[in-house]
């Protein structure tokens, strides 16, 4: 069970529940995946409510490695979310929101980025 008070999330990918975690080792990793210099600069890249494909794969990639997961990239991206792109984005968000310590209201947790649901990993930011 995903301990979120520890940035964990539960996520199911073909219909198996998967622990997710944005550790510090993660956080590094995707900086660097992404070209960013530090979290705050990873945090804004965020903030805009726009995500690549490339960025979303990047993060649920960090952070099932995070947690522990041995995944390997071809084995990550043959992986399916229910709902398709939104559920992809749902899992995004949810995961860097537990990284960051947001919480959301139930009506923005499920809204894609630019639908209501500000991508602001910090509280007051945005």
């Amino acid at each position: 069970m995903a301990n979120r008070h520890r940035g964990e999330i539960t996520a199911y990918f073909d219909d198996q529940p998967y622990i997710l975690c944005l550790t510090l080792g993660a956080l590094a990793d995707l900086e660097e995946q992404l070209g960013e210099e530090d979290i705050l600069s990873l945090a804004r890249r965020f903030e805009s409510g726009r995500i690549s494909a490339r960025e979303a794969r990047a993060v649920i990639a960090a952070g099932l490695r995070g947690a522990g997961h041995t995944l390997s990239d071809s084995e990550i991206d043959r992986l399916t979310a229910g709902q398709g792109v939104p559920g992809w984005l749902g899992i995004v968000i949810e995961l860097l929101q537990a990284a960051f310590g947001v919480t959301t209201t139930d009506e923005q947790a499920g809204a894609l980025p630019g639908e209501g649901a500000p991508l602001s990993p910090f509280p007051g930011g945005g």
